[in-house]
């Protein structure tokens, strides 16, 4: 892994970490929220083999990304393409996990040119689908979509996962969660990563998830979904007790020309081990 950080034009710090060599497919990630930069590093071991070059980006607020208050999801999309830029990359894949996805999708939509193809993987969908939004926990998700303002959403977060993240794993569904996410979690808390994520994903507080909240619950307002016209994969586990399965169906419903992959038996967060086929199956595609 190697980090580096950029200044976008209105002074504002956009960190971002690359992973596996240099000349391999280049694949923008989009982290979950909470998330950051280091999210990619469970896949690092098997970049120089697979030979993809993927680049995990803090969104502001996350990690060493400066915050951006009243940012929407298009928003971030010219940060996005700084980064591809710095790096001279000119065309690449993207993956969104969990509330990463319709970040992916936004890039999608309004870089055409840039992308290849998008992996959502265990994604929010359009959360003007009333269904999908059923299924996000009251505490985590909907309590702060209802907060009357940006100070009341933090302090509804604060009391979900605390200042420092410590609480993370007993608010909202995260307490039913599946067989194979548990056993996710026994095997993540033996990686010698695990702190620095957790550091990166509240360097300043809850205040990065909640704009993250404050972006998509209002629903894919900023950006046209229907104009993303690469391949799409949409991947998600059966079991997924955080972002519910119909989530998945919806976003494949928008895309016609999305496969939708349902991983039988996985959960929100074991499924994100099955991103590395359909990256490699949308690396073969000359497009």
């Amino acid at each position: 892994m190697r980090e580096h950080t950029i200044t976008m034009p209105d002074g504002r710090t956009v960190a971002f970490a690359t992973y596996g060599p240099d000349a391999g497919t280049p694949v923008l990630w989009c982290h979950g929220g909470p998330g950051s930069r280091l999210e990619p590093a469970g896949v690092e071991p098997f970049l120089d083999a697979l030979g993809l070059r993927v680049v995990g980006i803090d969104r502001p607020g996350y990690g060493l990304s400066s915050l951006r208050l009243g940012r929407s999801i298009a928003d971030w999309v010219p940060d996005g393409l700084a980064v591809a830029d710095a790096l001279g990359i000119d065309r690449f894949l993207t993956v969104g996990v969990s509330t990463g996805g319709a970040y992916a999708l936004a890039t999608a939509a309004l870089a055409p040119d840039r992308v290849r193809g998008v992996v959502a993987c265990c994604a929010m969908t359009d959360m003007r689908h009333q269904p999908s939004r059923e299924t996000m926990s009251k505490e985590a998700c909907r309590d702060v979509w209802d907060a009357p303002d940006r100070a009341s959403a933090i302090e509804v977060a604060r009391e979900q996962f605390g200042d420092d993240g410590t609480k993370m794993l007993l608010s909202g569904n995260a307490g039913n969660l599946c067989a194979a996410d548990l056993a996710f979690l026994e095997q993540a808390a033996t990686d010698p990563g695990q702190a620095a994520s957790t550091a990166a994903r509240f360097a300043n507080g809850v205040q990065g998830y909640v704009d993250d909240r404050l972006a998509d619950g209002v629903g894919w307002t900023s950006f046209d979904v229907s104009a993303v016209s690469c391949p799409v994969v949409v991947l998600h586990g059966s079991d997924d007790t955080i972002v519910g399965p119909v989530n998945a169906h919806h976003t494949a419903s928008l895309l016609p020309q999305a496969t939708l992959r349902i991983e039988p038996g996985q959960g929100h967060l074991s499924v994100i081990a099955f991103v590395v086929e359909p990256l490699i199956a949308l690396a073969a595609n000359p497009s």
